[in-house]
């Protein structure tokens, strides 16, 4: 799913944002460390199940949105990342954090900017590449 440059750039980052929602509706953003392994994100942590990704994932609400971005300069303004739609489920593994529970997302869709080339057009318009897998 994911291109040889976008694989670099991922392999090069270590902060992300997941975005889940609870049973009533409430949406919730979080900054995250992952892991990713060519084909699925883990996203861990540290008393995992306190948190609300946990909570809303394992509430039944298993879609999710991960964002892994950048500055790469100020001057001029140049951004580049990810954006990851998916779905989550629960594995035991060992991680970043070490032994333990992670949150195993499988992108379906994606959006990239800024990793094989320009950011935006000479018009000003964004260049975003969209892939549903």
């Amino acid at each position: 799913m994911f291109s040889p440059k976008e694989i670099e750039y991922l392999k090069t980052q270590r902060l992300a944002r997941i975005a889940t929602v609870s049973k009533q509706g409430q949406p919730d953003v979080a900054p995250v460390g992952f892991d990713f392994d060519g084909e699925h994100f883990y996203v861990g942590g540290r008393n995992p199940s306190k948190t609300f990704k946990y909570k809303n994932v394992a509430g039944g609400n298993t879609l999710v949105a991960l964002v892994v971005d950048d500055l790469e300069s100020v001057k001029p303004w140049k951004t580049r990342g990810l954006k990851i739609h998916g779905t989550a489920d629960f594995v035991e593994r060992v991680g970043y954090v070490g032994s333990g529970t992670y949150l195993r997302i499988t992108p379906t869709r994606s959006w990239s900017w800024g990793l094989e080339g320009p950011t935006f057009d000479e018009s000003g318009a964004p260049m975003v590449k969209k892939v549903t897998r």
